[in-house]
């Protein structure tokens, strides 16, 4: 009997002793855990950057492959550049005519100047023969009929001057319109050499090809999808948390990262910054709550996490992979 008392009374220690363990691994637990915001809704965002051909033609070549890890500024594509040369060359004809035709208008201005001249001298001579002839006809020393030709002479010489100047006039408008037809001529050059350049489409970024979806011998219009350019380099997390979790979130603090991918392995980070309105605040077809048929719904706001730049780069991280960040929302000193 008393064997049987010691026996009972050593398993019931035993159970409280397990108990008192519990209750202190759980207590542990929950401390160690109030200043950790989780969230499971978590994935990896990166830059995407869109490949599609700024003019129309005919795919000549293509020099990447799906998945390539490519440089910024390695030709992918090539477009058919004939006949964006063609224009090219028809535009700088055009340019060099409405030069040459400039030249003309100058050589035509300095013509009309001497012209002018011309007529200034004339004028000048004819007023002196005017002045002349009034005072010997005055005297009556002059015939009347002689005298007429000299008056004559010089309204010629007046309507000559004006002439020239109507000329010159005309000359300098002709070289503003030249000068304004060059640069139309030239803007137009510019413009087929721009779109010449466009027949090579070249990386953007640093990344890797992906969404593949053209070959050579394809005709491409004006932003065509072609392709992607994924820059892994630049990778960050997108943790849409509860609003009831961010009470205590600020921008700066520590984050710890595990991704589904690398079971174990733990990546650090920091809060970037916090949305400023929910996902459902953004969204197409955003809730309709004046309806009457409300029901509160806990919202989630996005909240950007960056990597540290110490984080390990021999594990791959890929755009969408699914992580589970932890928020750390006091240091260890409990800051």
């Amino acid at each position: 009997m008393a064997n049987q008392l010691n026996k009972k009374g050593k398993l019931i220690h035993a159970v409280v002793i397990v108990v008192m363990i519990g209750i202190a691994l759980g207590a542990f637990y929950i401390i160690s855990n109030m200043n950790i915001v989780t969230t499971d809704d978590a994935y990896l965002e990166g830059r995407i950057h869109s490949i599609a051909p700024k003019i129309s033609g005919t795919v000549s070549q293509v020099h990447v492959e799906d998945n390539q890890n490519v440089k910024k500024g390695e030709l992918l594509i090539e477009i058919d550049p004939a006949d964006y040369e063609a224009k090219v060359n028809e535009a700088e004809a055009k340019w060099e005519a409405e030069e040459a035709r400039l030249v003309d208008a100058e050589a035509n201005i300095n013509s009309t100047i001497a012209n002018l001249q011309m007529k200034v001298t004339s004028l000048h001579q004819a007023l002196l023969d005017k002045n002349r002839a009034e005072a010997l006809y005055k005297d009556a020393v002059m015939p009347k009929e002689k005298y007429e030709k000299v008056i004559t002479a010089y309204d010629l010489a007046v309507n000559a001057l004006k002439a020239a100047k109507e000329q010159l006039k005309k000359a300098r408008s002709l070289k503003d319109l030249e000068l304004s037809l060059i640069k139309e001529k030239k803007a137009a050059l510019e413009t087929a050499q721009l779109n010449l350049s466009y027949t090579k489409i070249y990386s953007p970024a640093d990344g890797y090809v992906t969404e593949k979806s053209v070959e050579a011998g394809n005709q491409v219009q004006p932003s065509q999808p072609l392709m992607a350019i994924v820059a892994l380099r630049d990778i960050w997390v997108v943790a849409n948390y509860k609003e009831t979790q961010l009470k205590n979130v600020r921008v700066g603090q520590k984050v710890r990262i595990k991704v589904d991918t690398y079971p174990g392995k733990i990546f650090t980070g920091r809060v970037d910054s916090i949305m400023a309105g929910t996902g459902a605040a953004f969204s197409l077809f955003p809730p309709e709550n004046a309806l009457g048929n409300y029901v509160k719904v806990v919202q989630r706001i996005p909240v950007k996490i960056i990597f540290d730049k110490s984080t390990d780069s021999r594990h791959i991280l890929r755009v969408g992979m699914s992580v589970v960040p932890q928020i750390i929302t006091k240091d260890e000193q409990g800051k």
